[in-house]
């Protein structure tokens, strides 16, 4: 039996960095790795800390200071890219190509997610209209894989995925349309894109959060100025506040924007009940 596939204990990787059943765990990683994984010709593997995220590859010395300086992906739980086989009988029946397919199919469902929330929950009937419209208007003429509001919601979701700042999106969302054919209907600017997938007329929540996304400051949280558990103030800190000023009022750090779930189940309780 191949030793590679034996149980081997991963409890270390949800521990503190700093204690010492996190760095015993380290330790036993990189003999895994040595006994199992392949090295490049330059004698480096791949780093599996939260920053290089198995694409770097760095030497092994690098890699156990990357683990305790910056800790291990705790989602990596079968090192496949350190010589552990999978078994195949065993994996979830979503898969990471499904999850991409999934993500693909959702512009499909476009046309079914806009009549599920209805023209009866916008409160001006013209702004339903123009979010059917851009569901079927071609990003360009003679398109046929995208709509002006599949190809917004398409690159929103890149952005929330990566993490880009809304400056770096309206750099790309202009480069893209001056890439794509003349008279392409994309939005050139992160302003103009947010207000086609968000339509001010739609009823929605505006929840305060956390800029490290640990709470939302609603219920126990909602009187609160600054994260119980993090410790960063609720609101922006202007230019000629001091570091150890917290203030309690202005500009929000980062707002949810909650699209209430009542009024669609409403709508597809009725059309299971015709």
């Amino acid at each position: 039996m191949d030793r590679r596939n034996w149980f081997v204990d991963r409890t270390w990787m949800d521990m503190p960095r700093t204690s010492d059943e996190y760095e015993a765990g380290v330790e036993s990683f990189i003999e895994y790795v040595l006994m199992y994984a392949e090295a490049d010709a330059n004698g480096k593997y791949c780093c599996p800390c939260v920053k290089c995220i198995n694409v770097c590859r760095v030497y092994l010395d690098e890699i156990t200071e990357h683990l305790i300086c910056d800790g291990m992906i705790r989602t990596y739980r079968q090192w496949v890219w350190h010589g552990e086989k999978v078994d195949i009988n065993i994996l979830p029946s979503t898969s990471q190509t499904s999850v991409r397919t999934e993500d693909i199919d959702m512009d499909d469902r476009l046309e079914d997610m806009i009549r599920d929330v209805g023209p009866e929950n916008f409160k001006k009937a013209y702004i339903y209209d123009s979010l059917c419209s851009d569901s079927e208007k071609p990003l360009y003429p003679n398109c046929e894989n995208f709509s002006r509001l599949s190809a917004t919601l398409r690159l929103f979701n890149l952005k929330a995925r990566n993490g880009w700042t809304d400056k770096s999106f309206t750099e790309l969302l202009q480069l893209l349309k001056e890439m794509l054919p003349e008279k392409n209907c994309l939005p050139s600017r992160h302003y103009e894109a947010k207000k086609i997938l968000c339509p001010m007329g739609l009823e929605y929540n505006k929840i305060h959060a956390c800029p490290n996304d640990c709470i939302l400051y609603r219920g126990v949280f909602e009187g609160l100025h600054q994260c119980p558990r993090c410790g960063v103030s609720r609101y922006k800190k202007k230019d000629c506040a001091g570091e150890s000023d917290v203030p309690t009022k202005g500009q929000p750090s980062k707002v949810l924007w909650y699209l209430p779930i009542i009024p669609r189940l409403k709508r597809l309780t009725l059309a299971f009940s015709l």
